[in-house]
């Protein structure tokens, strides 16, 4: 365990394996070698090893609750909440067990049950920053945004630097409309951690001032870095729809020339994307800003290669690199769409296409600096359906068009956008 928690995998696994199965602590080498192969993301070794620890020790509430996060992992959304279940039935003060169930009752819209074990956890450790945010964000999806605001500034109290509460915070004063408040909490925040980027981001957002061509390459890093581990079952809960429209609109335009030879999937994040458009391509490239998204994109194994970078300077880097080029709910993230596109054309080869979403931003909507878009107080940029089509004929792509459809849900409500198409000419 000493080598384990150092970081030595391959040293502790060797000294687990010597563990006889007679031996008392036969079941905790099980567990901790399933852990293993969870840190290593061998989700189906993980979950054969912790059941085999349970069978030998049923009654340890541990093994369970990390089997059920295991079996998340593994989109066992059930089975996960069998195992949180039975991990609280043997040790009621299991404050791990609880908030996980909580966020997966929350997730799959059993809100009332969520509450309640959310708010257990938060009695057990009112000092636990993590279950205070958790309680918030269910405040928020139920608009319940006098809770969610209570919940951030208790526990602000208690862990004044949290990024992830003070984040909250903003959200619920915004979606209340008490915008001075948010922009005194970004300012302050800012002042006191002038070198993070979170805050100037969403303070523009919110002021309209000083609003960036697009989000910086830090500011995206690090948002995707700490949501890659759960962000396949986030957006799952969302109803997240844009891989599939990418992936449909593309086998159309490609009819029966499909599979192409190289396609890229820009801002690939975890793959969501890469099964569904294997069989429209021989060879899948990705790339992404995110190192922990890009871990999660190879576990699927359709991607030949994948990049760590920033997309427009890749697609600059590849000139007639690829047949098709696809970005599914990455161009949220720019503003105007102009070098993009211009990079797009660069990399695609002649009669290649170009598919991608963008959320929509109503043509008659007023804008803010930058024609056609907006930067919203979420963080995300809005797109104007002329200027997208605008910014794609000015590069010299043809055939363009732009298709309404449903991105996803957000805070119970529904997220529109643009499923938008073009071509280089042949």
């Amino acid at each position: 365990m000493a080598l384990h928690q150092q970081g030595q995998a391959d040293a502790a696994e060797q000294l687990y394996l010597q563990i006889p199965e007679g031996e008392p602590q036969y079941a905790d080498a099980l567990h901790l070698r399933g852990l293993l192969a969870a840190k290593r993301r061998e989700w189906e070794t993980a979950q054969a090893l912790i059941w085999q620890a349970i069978q030998r020790k049923p009654d340890e509430a541990m093994f369970h609750n990390n089997l059920g996060n295991v079996c998340l992992e593994r989109g066992m959304a059930h089975e996960a909440g069998v195992m949180y279940a039975r991990a609280i039935e043997l040790d009621g003060m299991r404050l791990d067990a609880l908030s996980n169930l909580g966020l997966l009752l929350a997730r799959t819209g059993r809100a009332d049950e969520a509450e309640r074990l959310l708010l257990h956890a938060v009695e057990l450790a009112r000092d636990n920053a993590d279950f205070r945010q958790n309680l918030a964000n269910l405040y928020l999806r139920q608009d319940r945004l006098q809770d969610a605001l209570q919940q951030c500034h208790d526990g602000l109290v208690r862990a004044p630097r949290s990024r992830t509460l003070r984040s909250l915070l903003v959200l619920a004063y915004a979606k209340a409309g008490r915008i001075a408040d948010a922009q005194a909490v970004l300012q302050a925040w800012i002042d006191s951690e002038p070198d993070d980027p979170y805050p100037r981001h969403h303070l523009a957002a919110l002021t309209g001032e000083n609003v960036p061509a697009r989000a910086g390459d830090a500011y995206v890093t690090e948002m995707f870095d700490g949501f890659a581990a759960g962000f396949d079952g986030k957006l799952a809960n969302l109803d997240y729809q844009a891989p599939q429209h990418v992936a449909t609109a593309l086998a159309r335009l490609l009819g029966s020339a499909a599979p192409v030879a190289s396609l890229l999937d820009a801002g690939c994040g975890t793959g969501l994307c890469g099964p569904l458009l294997a069989p429209l391509a021989q060879r899948i490239t990705g790339v992404d800003l995110s190192e922990g998204m890009l871990r999660r994109a190879h576990d699927r194994g359709v991607y030949a290669d994948l990049f760590q970078g920033e997309l427009v300077a890749f697609l600059q880097s590849r000139p007639l690199g690829f047949d098709a080029v696809t970005a599914a709910d990455t161009l949220c993230y720019f503003g105007a769409l102009d070098d993009f596109a211009a990079a797009a054309l660069s990399a695609l080869r002649p009669g290649g296409w170009l598919v991608f979403t963008v959320e929509a931003l109503d043509d008659a909507a007023p804008e803010a600096v930058q024609p056609g878009c907006r930067l919203q107080y979420h963080g995300r940029y809005s797109h104007a359906r002329g200027a997208t089509l605008a910014a794609l004929q000015r590069a010299g792509l043809v055939d363009a068009a732009a298709e309404p459809v449903f991105l996803r849900k957000e805070s119970g409500q529904p997220v529109q956008g643009w499923l938008v198409t073009a071509r280089r000419p042949a």
